[in-house]
């Protein structure tokens, strides 16, 4: 029976607080978005499970400020123009603690005017560039391309083309017609102008490409030195199998490629791959074993499979694991959310992380970059396992990095398929 308004000395008298049984603290919502749909899920999905990791591992040490962390994730199926909206319900109706960026260029930039406008903490993840227009300074990117991301992404590999003999000329530039691909096209300009290095030839092709005969053969016309390259998954494999197959061979090729990075591509190009020279944030040679970073990814490739995620996470993991290690440090540090206090802190610290120490300049790029190329070599068949311990992808650049010596021309290092 209900109490009777106006008898309440009749009502039954709540439970007395039992002192012998704590009270959960209110979980840490963190809340942000990745393309786990859509052409870029691939890597969205790896980045997916490193946070998961992640917050496996704070919530084992007690969580943060002694809350546990949980996440509220929303798949922006790669559209940016989904991208406001979501932002908007995680800070209105949500109401997270914190909101940290998704995974690339393309949602992380329709998510800044939001995020400036509520004066929100930042941390992306692979944006490249996203803050060169708008100078927030809130804002923090996990991706060491250093304060000149358009250049520092394409640099090493100009840098590596002029140090040849004989000395490639010219270049030709050809790249999807997409948001991610016009900073680093940029970068490729100023690098090849600085290098001397004359652009003779320069195409953009719709991502939905399939025949990139047409595309190979008028830069083959073009009789280029170096073939640079600016694409996506797909279009990374049928470019790669395009030039493969071709009577042309540039001296040097690749440079901006998103794809040979990701471990299905790799073992679906096999020998193809050969002889490509591209950028890379992380690969697993000694001088990159920071501490943390081997036990992580030995998580990552046991769940991997079930997941159905890429099988070695080299490329998204130790990044993306880096991302919550920073926004762990300055919520511990300043013992709360307040945004202005979390952006003072990540201005002025040094953060160890799984990708060594990390410290953020002027725009919240990396102070220094620290991007590397690979070469492609030696590789037979299309069995993951040879990629797993970086004899297949040598660092070429910058030399505190290296593993081994570039094969130049590109034809030297071509195998049998």
């Amino acid at each position: 029976m209900w109490p009777t308004p106006g008898r309440r000395s009749s009502w039954p008298r709540p439970p007395e607080p039992r002192p012998d049984i704590a009270t959960a603290p209110a979980p840490i919502r963190i809340g942000y978005c990745l393309s786990l749909t859509g052409s870029l899920a691939d890597n969205s999905r790896s980045a997916r499970l490193a946070h998961e990791i992640w917050r496996a591992d704070v919530n084992a040490r007690g969580g943060l400020l002694g809350r546990p962390v949980e996440f509220v994730r929303y798949d922006d199926q790669g559209d940016a123009d989904l991208v406001p909206g979501i932002y908007e319900r995680l800070i209105d109706e949500d109401k997270v603690d914190l909101v940290i960026g998704g995974y690339g260029t393309n949602t992380l930039l329709p998510a800044m005017p939001l995020v400036m406008e509520r004066e929100r903490f930042f941390v992306g993840l692979m944006g490249l560039g996203v803050n060169n227009a708008f100078l927030y300074p809130n804002y923090f990117a996990m991706i060491p391309t250093g304060p000149d991301p358009n250049a520092a992404l394409t640099e090493g590999f100009f840098e590596l083309a002029a140090e040849q003999n004989p000395r490639p000329e010219t270049v030709a530039l050809v790249s999807a017609d997409a948001e991610f691909s016009r900073n680093p096209i940029l970068g490729a300009k100023a690098n090849a102008e600085k290098y001397g290095i004359k652009v003779v030839h320069e195409a953009t092709y719709p991502l939905s490409t399939q025949n990139f005969a047409p595309v190979v053969d008028a830069v083959a016309e073009s009789g280029s030195d170096l073939l640079f390259l600016c694409s996506y998954l797909a279009d990374s494999v049928g470019l790669a199998r395009t030039i493969r197959s071709h009577h042309y061979r540039p001296k040097m090729v690749g440079g901006a490629m998103i794809g040979p990075q990701n471990t299905a591509v790799r073992t679906k190009l096999g020998p193809s791959l050969n002889g490509f020279v591209n950028y890379e944030y992380w690969a697993p040679v000694p001088k990159m074993m920071f501490p943390g970073v081997r036990e992580l990814l030995s998580t990552y490739q046991e769940r991997a499979g079930e997941a159905g995620v890429d099988l070695l996470g080299h490329y998204m993991v130790p990044l993306a694991y880096a991302q919550m290690q920073v926004v762990a440090q300055a919520v511990e540090a300043t013992g709360g959310f307040d945004d202005a206090s979390l952006s003072a802190y990540a201005r002025e610290k040094t953060f160890p992380t799984v990708m060594g120490d990390v410290r953020f300049g002027v725009k919240g790029e990396w102070s220094e970059p620290r991007v590397l190329q690979v070469q492609f070599q030696g590789i037979t068949g299309h069995d993951v396992g040879q990629f797993r311990n970086g004899s297949r992808q040598i660092v070429v650049s910058p030399p505190e990095s290296s593993s081994g010596e570039l094969i130049f021309p590109y034809a030297e290092a071509l195998t049998d398929e």
